[in-house]
């Protein structure tokens, strides 16, 4: 998996770098370098850790 997505976590907040669209998601899985998260304006999308690399959301308000 590509840099941050390698201690990803379920529960943890995320944005997807390409699709600020979607919104703030929650990551779900994170199962063989797939990752699972349900976003604010798409749902749920999974994504190769290998391809993509989440942007972790820290202290969101």
């Amino acid at each position: 998996m590509k840099g941050m997505n390698a201690v990803l976590e379920p529960g943890m907040l995320v944005r997807h770098p390409g699709r600020e669209d979607w919104g703030l998601g929650q990551v779900q899985s994170v199962i063989n370098g797939r990752i699972t998260v349900n976003f604010e304006h798409e749902g749920k999308v999974t994504i190769d850790g290998a391809v993509v690399e989440l942007m972790p959301v820290i202290g969101s308000s």
